[in-house]
């Protein structure tokens, strides 16, 4: 009797190292790049480390401009927009793509059950719930990302709420209506508005400072970038760019702002402490988004006309590589 146990632990040992092997294979075993690619309708998968595209995943879906990371790193997150640009007649997605990292492939959709054109993603780690910009409902949809089911709406009150990023206790959302010209500003437990801040007549790009005490969004009538005081909801301060910005992100150390600059070819690097540009950096053509690496050395620049990522040294400040990427590369996510 022994001598058949032994085999059958030895045999069940083997098994659980295979699963374990299986389910550590599931993780990412390099830091990955992720970039939606307008054009080519697929997700790149990119080597960070060795500045490589792995591979294109087509994302099934019309067009995705946005991507979200999972925070284990497993899965991406597609919103699958539409074939036009904010507030111009075309296709309304209803879904979105949730691609298995690992094996490259897209296993399921979330389905709005009509046409919202979704675009931006956010994982909130608080609580652990995922929420995607729904523009054609005016509303942020929240969505347990383990069942892939819509949990909860939030109304915007406003057209066109194209991006959307959360404070980091995930209490309050910011949300960049385009034709409105304006930033919602939503309470996440609560589930409301609380606030409709005018900015101009037309506005793009969200983020938000390290220490949740100011949001940034681009002014698209003029090269200038609201600074909206969150304590307020008022703008504290406009800051002159030398171009119309875009996209923008701030460093780690939170002292910077960095502000992508679409027609000039250029970022821009805003001082915190003066809120004034210091410096403007060459990147190729057409630069819409800007993401930091998790370890605050580098920070990314989709350039989607010249399908490309601009990686800029922030200890020099200066593009130390460029990554090619699908056409019309725009948003970027980490994953790790």
């Amino acid at each position: 009797m022994i001598h058949r146990i032994k085999p059958l632990l030895l045999l069940l040992f083997v098994c659980i190292g295979l699963v374990s092997v299986i389910a550590t294979s599931q993780k990412p075993s390099a830091p990955l790049l992720l970039v939606a690619n307008q054009d080519d309708r697929s997700l790149s998968i990119i080597d960070a480390a060795a500045e490589k595209q792995i591979t294109a995943v087509p994302v099934g879906g019309v067009t995705g401009h946005e991507v979200a990371a999972s925070p284990d790193g497993r899965t991406a997150y597609v919103p699958i927009y539409g074939n036009s640009g904010v507030g111009k007649p075309g296709t309304d997605g209803s879904n979105m793509a949730v691609i298995d990292i690992a094996s490259h492939k897209v296993t399921g959709y979330v389905d709005f059950g009509h046409g919202v054109r979704p675009h931006c993603a956010i994982f909130d780690q608080n609580s652990g719930l995922l929420y995607v910009t729904t523009e054609l409902d005016k509303t942020v949809t929240a969505i347990d990302p383990k069942t892939l089911k819509i949990v909860g709406t939030i109304l915007t009150g406003q057209a066109e709420s194209h991006m959307l990023v959360l404070s980091h206790d995930g209490l309050r959302g910011y949300t960049a209506n385009v034709g409105p010209g304006s930033v919602s500003v939503l309470d996440m437990k609560a589930r409301k508005t609380i606030a409709i801040i005018r900015i101009s007549a037309n506005t793009q790009r969200i983020s938000i400072s390290n220490d949740n005490s100011m949001v940034f969004t681009a002014d698209q009538t003029k090269p200038q970038l609201a600074v909206i005081d969150t304590a307020t909801n008022t703008i504290k301060a406009w800051v002159p760019l030398p171009g119309v910005g875009y996209g923008t992100a701030p460093t780690h150390d939170g002292r910077w702002l960095l502000v992508a600059l679409r027609a000039n070819a250029g970022v821009a690097v805003v001082d915190l402490l003066t809120l004034k540009v210091v410096r403007t950096i060459s990147v190729p053509s057409g630069p819409s988004e800007v993401l930091m690496r998790p370890d605050g050395k580098v920070a990314y620049v989709a350039c989607g006309p010249a399908h490309q990522v601009a990686v800029i040294d922030l200890s020099q400040w200066k593009v130390d590589g460029l990554i090619d990427a699908g056409k019309n590369a725009d948003g970027m996510a980490w994953a790790q």
